[in-house]
């Protein structure tokens, strides 16, 4: 990539992803997303789609850590989707890029390209909060992206579900207080939870949940050992700081 494309854009993985986002305000990538693109390890030849793309941070944050994987962003927006596309080509990513309403009927979603049991892995990080369940933000672009316009959770997660194959891996991120409503979410669709709470510190509570599922297994639910972002001098952990390098997750 040269210089003049690359300017002004925000460095992922170390500098091994490179994205354009909107405006200082606007719903910008970041820890989240990290989080969730390393939460499965996708491999190529892996259908991998990222709902609720954005500009695409977690779907070409994949691809990036797994040359060969071609993913499939999906955006309701068309201008983010139109970012999403221009970050895949920035970073030489062969990527899909889908404009479509999550929360859209099955025929709509059909008619954008949105195909049931058509992936392997689906990674999402939705909408934090049901509309007039706090107060929004005045930016719109960022009201929309942690506010549901319309629908729920549950709507969305039946969504990733619909375009699932059987077996295959959802990964999310959510707030740390909306687990109880996550799990209502996947009971009776998914199995083999593995449940990893994000703390800001070590005397913290969780702000952040992570969940990796398994559409139609039976397994039980694994609680993991939790992620502290910052030590006491406010900078990343060892385990943060390698995570946002591209690091796995280290076995628990």
């Amino acid at each position: 990539m040269t210089a003049e494309a690359d300017s002004g854009a925000d460095p992922f993985l170390g500098g091994l992803l490179r994205l354009h986002q909107p405006p200082r305000g606007a719903h910008r990538a970041g820890t989240d997303a990290v989080l969730l693109a390393r939460l499965l390890a996708p491999r190529a030849g892996d259908r991998l789609c990222d709902v609720g793309a954005g500009t695409g941070a977690v779907g070409l944050a994949c691809a990036a850590l797994a040359p060969g994987l071609r993913p499939t962003l999906v955006e309701r927006d068309p201008a983010l989707a139109g970012q999403a596309r221009a970050n895949a080509t920035l970073n030489g990513i062969d990527a899909r890029v889908l404009v479509a309403d999550v929360l859209a009927s099955a025929a709509e979603r059909r008619a954008a390209g949105l195909l049931p049991d058509s992936f392997d892995v689906v990674l999402t990080n939705p909408p934090f909060f049901a509309a007039g369940a706090h107060r929004a933000s005045p930016h719109p672009g960022r009201a929309a992206a942690h506010t549901f316009a319309g629908g729920d959770l549950d709507s969305w997660i039946r969504t990733c579900t619909a375009i699932l194959r059987a077996g295959g891996r959802l990964g999310l991120i959510h707030r740390a207080d909306a687990l109880p409503a996550c799990l209502d979410a996947l009971r009776g669709r998914y199995g083999g939870l593995a449940i990893r709470p994000v703390h800001p510190r070590g005397d913290a509570p969780a702000i952040r949940v992570l969940i990796a599922a398994t559409r139609g297994s039976r397994a039980a639910p694994t609680l993991l050992p939790p992620l502290v972002l910052h030590g006491p001098d406010g900078r990343f952990t060892d385990e943060a700081e390698a995570l946002h390098r591209g690091a796995p997750w280290p076995t628990p």
